[in-house]
C-alpha cells in the first residue's frame, strides 16, 4: 500500500481503539454499579470483591486499549512503523479482538461480533501496511540498501 493510505489507516485504528477504551471503562462501570446494587454472591464470593474486580478489569482493559490506540496514533502522526514491542502489542490486540468476537457472537449477538471484527481488521490492516519487521514498504533495510522485505529476484 502506498504512503497515502498508511497514515489514515493507523490514525483511524488508533482513534477507534481510544474510543473503545472509553467504552470498555464505561461498560465495566455500569456492570459494577448493577453488581453492587444486587448484592448477590456467585459461588460464595464476596459481592464487594466482585464489584472491585469488575472496576479493576475495566481499568486494565481500558488502559490496554488506550495503549494500543496510542501506539497506532503515534505511528500515524510520525509516519513511521511501530517498533518491535509496538507490533507485539498490536498483534495481541488483534488476537484479543478475535477471541472476544468469538465469545461475543454467542453471548451478545452478531452486531457485537461485527464491531469486534471491524476493529480487528483495522488493527491487522495497520500492521500489514507497514510491512514485515516493522519497516515501511519501500523503505530502507537495516543495512540501508533499500532491500527491506523484498524477495530475491531470480536471474
Amino acid at each position: 500500500m502506498s504512503v497515502v493510505t498508511r497514515r489514515p489507516i493507523a490514525l483511524t485504528a488508533g482513534a477507534v481503539l481510544l474510543a473503545e477504551a472509553v467504552g470498555a471503562v464505561l461498560l465495566h462501570g455500569v456492570l459494577a454499579t448493577i453488581q453492587s446494587g444486587q448484592r448477590m454472591s456467585l459461588a460464595g464470593l464476596d459481592p464487594d470483591m466482585m464489584v472491585t474486580g469488575t472496576w479493576v478489569m475495566g481499568g486494565v482493559m481500558g488502559a490496554y486499549l488506550a495503549l494500543c490506540g496510542a501506539v497506532l496514533l503515534r505511528a500515524g502522526v510520525r509516519r513511521a512503523a511501530p517498533g518491535r514491542w509496538g507490533r507485539v502489542l498490536l498483534v495481541t490486540c488483534a488476537v484479543t479482538h478475535a477471541v472476544l468476537g468469538a465469545v461475543a457472537v454467542g453471548l451478545v449477538g452478531w452486531a457485537a461480533f461485527a464491531w469486534l471484527m471491524v476493529v480487528m481488521g483495522l488493527v491487522v490492516l495497520s500492521l500489514v501496511v507497514y510491512g514485515p519487521g516493522g519497516a515501511a514498504p519501500g523503505g530502507e533495510g537495516a543495512e540501508g540498501d533499500g532491500s527491506a522485505g523484498e524477495a530475491p529476484q531470480p536471474a
